[in-house]
């Protein structure tokens, strides 16, 4: 079993009241559950990492890409735009990763 009172007490003195969960149930923490299934399928079995630094900045990519990026499903399939979009406006493709992840956007009006 780990000892995780140190990461407890980081997060006590961030605010946050950690609640443990039960072993080997990862129904309880659906949406973590679905990121790591995400990232693993469609980032990380695609690549081969020699260092933790790759491995942060694969990470560190792929989250700007689920998170700015990517469609999802329980959102309508539809990304919110952070501006006005011109629907005659050229297409845009925004490549992450040497192109494993691709993202395709309309410019800004």
């Amino acid at each position: 079993m780990y000892n995780t009172n140190g990461f407890s007490d980081i997060l006590k003195n961030a605010g946050v009241e950690p609640i443990k969960l039960p072993a080997q149930s990862p129904d309880l923490n659906a949406y973590a559950e679905r990121f790591v299934k995400s990232v693993k399928t469609e980032c990380l079995d695609h690549l081969i990492l020699s260092s933790v630094e790759q491995l942060d900045y694969v990470l560190e990519q792929y989250s700007q890409y689920y998170h700015h990026e990517r469609i999802h499903q329980g959102l309508g399939r539809i990304i919110k735009p952070k501006h006005e979009i011109d629907d005659n406006a050229e297409i845009q493709c925004i490549e992450r990763l040497g192109g494993l992840l691709r993202s395709y956007h309309r410019l800004a009006a």
